[in-house]
């Protein structure tokens, strides 16, 4: 069951779907830039309630200084001077603060020593800010999100100062002296607790008629913006877990079409290769698809198919051979058993000349055979190359010509009066072997002094090569059959057993291996009956 539902190919199919898909939504959940823009907005909306509270302070919580208090760094007239009353600050704070439960805001003096606390025994409130407790579901979802997001290697901040570590407090002096160095604004200083809690913090000078008298500090969590990027990773996550469904069900779905098929014609594969007999095919559901895997079934089904009829082929010729070896054997063992019991010294020469010609004909069987069982090894290890047709028929024919003898037929080559050569796509050797099969088999069959033509030609994409012969033709019901193996319908003044029967035959393998065909014909005469028989050969052209 697993093998079938979760196979290797549905693992790599998923694998290579999902993959890029998590590197995504990877990506998509970090949200540095929406990040920053809401801590920005943060940043302003709390810097502005810390002027408020600045201005609110400096209006109504001084007092004047003591003589004997030094001059403002500032250099403002001692007599002028004035300083912040905790007394007047404190409850002043409280009730700026009352409206914003969430925010924690701290008055300091300009040396740094604080003077006021809107929350002296307890920092910031664990629950929603407002003293109000948040749902149990959402509490537990946000404290696994929060937990979650501890694990993700965190980056400093847009918006934090360069100078600012997460795991301190602001320094007060540090911010007042960056505020009256220069006119810009004190950097915030933001932070996330070890707890997880987003804190930012602003500092804003309290100034009572242009002299700055201490400096408030608001800190308040951003829940807002851990909210806003939770409910935006949550929408990015549910996107992500239905995409994933979909993607999952896809790959299901290709390894399906891809990988089942493929196992049932692995299956296929071994039915044929173990059972006996032909009952293992290709199923025909795959044969009839119209997609590589329809093409990949039919190939395996051509495979069998030929492959059997290899089989079949090699039967036959064992069965054949078996046949035709058995022939002289037995001729030459009824020999021997009637040498043995006659004296007669006539007789006996006779038998052994009987057994002379048989032993030829075994010899010249076997070296027939031989020669038949190795074309096919060879051919599949021969390239073919191109090879120019006349001047093998002119060699052939002058061949003939100088080894003829009286009454022996007279062979001519004819070819197109041009002057381009013709090319087929062969192996020499084996196409001399072909030609000289197919002038031995009208040399046999031409009557005394008769004439056999070799012709040549072209024909679009096929180089046609014919042999013809001016003798009795061929039985029309033999056409076909005559290139069958041991098949043999000599002329009657031809020795028996002078022929294998494995001429033509070996001749239609060879051309067959190099891609061509190979069929005979009858030649008529002007008054319709046959002249002779034709052989013709076709091959691929070159060029």
């Amino acid at each position: 069951m697993y093998r079938r539902w979760v196979s290797p190919m549905m693992r790599r199919i998923l694998l290579v779907n999902v993959v890029p898909l998590a590197l995504l939504v990877a990506t998509l959940l970090y949200l540095n830039q929406f990040q920053n823009s809401l801590l920005e907005a943060e940043v302003s909306a709390l810097r502005e309630q810390a002027r408020i509270y600045a201005g609110a302070l400096g209006q109504s919580a001084v007092i004047a200084a003591h003589r004997q208090h030094r001059a403002h760094p500032g250099g403002t007239d001692p007599d002028n001077a004035v300083d912040l009353s905790a007394a007047l600050a404190r409850p002043l704070l409280l009730r700026l603060t009352e409206p914003s439960p969430s925010a924690q805001a701290r008055l300091f003096a300009p040396d740094g020593q604080q003077i006021a606390d809107s929350r002296p025994d307890a920092q910031l409130p664990p629950d929603g800010g407002d003293g109000a407790p948040v749902l149990s579901f959402r509490s537990g979802l946000e404290r696994l999100y929060d937990r979650l997001l501890l694990l993700l290697p965190h980056r400093r901040l847009a918006t934090m100062a360069s100078n600012a570590d997460p795991n301190a407090e602001p320094e007060v002096r540090e911010q007042l002296r960056l505020h009256d160095n220069d006119s810009t604004e004190t950097p915030p200083f933001i932070r996330r607790t070890a707890s997880g809690l987003l804190l930012v913090t602003v500092a804003e000078p309290v100034a009572h008629d242009g002299q700055t008298v201490g400096i408030i500090q608001l800190t308040r969590e951003a829940r807002e913006v851990d909210s806003s990027l939770f409910a935006v990773r949550s929408s990015i996550l549910v996107l992500f877990l239905v995409a994933l469904a979909i993607t999952v069900l896809l790959s299901w779905y290709l390894s399906q079409t891809i990988a089942r098929p493929l196992l049932r014609l692995a299956a296929s594969a071994h039915v044929m290769r173990e059972t006996i007999g032909r009952t293992g095919s290709v199923p025909r559901q795959l044969l009839c698809r119209k997609d590589e895997l329809g093409e990949l079934a039919q190939a395996l089904e051509e495979s069998a198919r030929a492959l059997w009829a290899r089989m079949d082929a090699i039967e036959r010729f064992a069965a054949d051979v078996s046949h035709e070896i058995k022939n002289p054997l037995s001729s030459i063992r009824s020999a021997i058993e009637t040498l043995m019991r006659i004296e007669d010294v006539t007789q006996q020469r006779r038998l052994l000349a009987i057994i002379n010609d048989d032993v030829r004909r075994l010899d010249r069987l076997i070296t027939d055979i031989s020669d038949a069982s190795r074309i096919d090894a060879e051919l599949s290890r021969s390239v073919t190359e191109p090879v120019d047709v006349l001047p093998i028929l002119n060699v052939l024919a002058e061949i003939n010509q100088t080894t003829r003898k009286d009454g022996d037929p007279v062979l001519s080559v004819e070819a197109p009066a041009s002057d381009r050569p013709l090319f087929c796509l062969a192996v020499e050797d084996r196409l001399v072997q072909v030609l000289r099969n197919l002038i031995g088999n009208a040399v046999s069959f031409s009557p005394p002094n008769g004439r056999i033509v070799l012709e040549a030609s072209g024909t679009g994409s096929m180089v046609e090569i014919a042999v013809s012969d001016e003798g009795p033709g061929i039985p029309a019901a033999k056409l076909d059959g005559i290139f069958e193996r041991f098949y043999s319908e000599r002329p009657a003044a031809e020795n028996f057993g002078t022929h294998s029967g494995l001429g033509l035959s070996i001749s239609r393998q060879i051309v067959e291996a190099l891609r061509g065909t190979i069929a005979a014909e009858n030649r008529t005469g002007p008054d319709g009956q046959v002249a002779g028989a034709r052989f013709v050969v076709r091959l691929p052209r070159a060029g």
